[in-house]
């Protein structure tokens, strides 16, 4: 995780840390809902009703992103 002061967060700066946690913890229900909602806060106020989103996330975003998938599949296997 990075080290920034929690004043000068983003909203979805301060959920990828929630995220993260949860990924630490492997709480595969909470991560999913904070990766929803970073999602939403990424993508808010941006364009209408038919915007696509056409740039990249993040190195930190796709990392978490790609660890719940792992968890997810680990816990298929289970």
């Amino acid at each position: 995780m990075q080290n920034f002061s929690i004043e000068k967060l983003r909203l979805c700066d301060r959920i990828l840390t929630a995220f993260q946690l949860a990924l630490e913890q492997e709480d595969i229900e909470t991560a999913e809902a904070l990766n929803n909602a970073m999602e939403l806060s990424m993508t808010r106020k941006t364009g209408g009703g038919e915007f696509i989103e056409r740039r990249d996330y993040p190195i930190d975003v796709e990392k978490a992103i790609e660890k719940l998938r792992s968890l997810k599949k680990k816990a298929d296997k289970k």
